[in-house]
């Protein structure tokens, strides 16, 4: 069905579960066979797993469906093994917390033909407005933090991401 344009959200939440994680990663699994029977993106989750995820992600084969690990929070190996396996990663807003040097880091690293951003509403939102509902609106604090951690413009930002949704969900941009 044309009308479906990804799988997920899916993946590994280990925060809120600490016990037995074996039908969390039994779902993943199952969810990224669809994806690849489908031919669709897979739009991943991880929190507190990415041993796991990555190496489910590579079992699974993922590479051939693709995706984007969504609200990236990971490390820097993390990124360089999913970037390898053709991934997009998105960034959200908690580029903009103090906290987040490490994330600031990996996101100047993130090649551009694999950058999307995102606000994860209602969730996490960006400074100035951390500690309130997200909304879509806010995805611009997102971009602008991008743009000056990787030296560029906000326009940018926006462009390549705006593409790269495209690309990833296979939309043909006249249409939207």
């Amino acid at each position: 069905d044309n009308k479906v344009v990804a799988i997920g959200e899916t993946g590994l939440d280990y925060y809120y579960h600490k016990g037995d994680t074996s039908w969390q990663r039994q779902r993943f699994r199952a969810h990224l066979q669809v994806a690849n029977k489908v031919n669709k993106p897979a739009i991943i989750h991880t929190r507190d797993a990415g041993h796991d995820t990555l190496k489910i992600l590579k079992q699974e084969k993922a590479e051939s469906c693709g995706g984007v690990i969504h609200c990236f929070t990971e490390s820097q190996a993390f990124a360089d093994q999913v970037l390898e396996l053709g991934f997009m990663i998105s960034i959200s807003g908690i580029i903009t917390f103090r906290n987040a040097d490490v994330l600031r880091k990996v996101a100047k690293t993130i090649p551009d033909d694999h950058l999307l951003i995102e606000t994860d509403s209602p969730y996490l939102a960006p400074i100035p407005h951390r500690g309130k509902q997200n909304q879509p609106a806010y995805v611009s604090h997102v971009a602008e933090t991008l743009a000056e951690i990787r030296n560029t413009s906000i326009e940018h930002i926006a462009e390549i991401s705006r593409n790269n949704f495209y690309r990833m969900f296979n939309i043909d941009q006249r249409f939207s």
